[in-house]
């Protein structure tokens, strides 16, 4: 089964830039979607970016041009390069994965990935 550990979290000042790592196993590399989604205080959980095995990506209109979503040339690794961060991207932030298929559900159906992990703090401070 799917395995995912976020990491890489913490406090930053606004315009600040912080990369976030996803350690995953457990899937077929060869046929993926791989994705972040964000949580902020008091809000309902929303997608971030995902990326496929092709290397398609999608962006939350918001935040495309600040975030880049990326894998390592091993493909054990999903990264989330966040830059001018900003005090309402404070969340909790989470990678998940879904291994049948070589392309991504929409970035708003979180409900319908189907594995996650536990979730990395981000806190942007003014």
């Amino acid at each position: 089964q799917v395995r995912l550990a976020e990491s890489g979290g913490g406090s930053v000042q606004a315009g600040g830039s912080l990369r976030l790592s996803c350690d995953v196993s457990g899937y077929t590399r060869s046929m993926y979607c791989l994705a972040w989604f964000r949580q902020r205080p008091g809000k309902e959980r929303e997608g971030v970016a995902s990326i496929t095995n092709r290397r398609r990506t999608d962006y939350a209109d918001a935040l495309k041009g600040r975030f880049t979503i990326s894998v390592d040339n091993a493909e054990k690794t999903l990264f989330l390069q966040m830059n001018d961060l900003k005090p309402e991207d404070t969340a909790i932030y989470y990678c998940a994965a879904d291994s049948s298929k070589n392309f991504c559900l929409a970035l708003s159906d979180s409900r319908r990935y189907p594995n996650w992990g536990q979730g990395t703090q981000v806190t942007v401070s003014s």
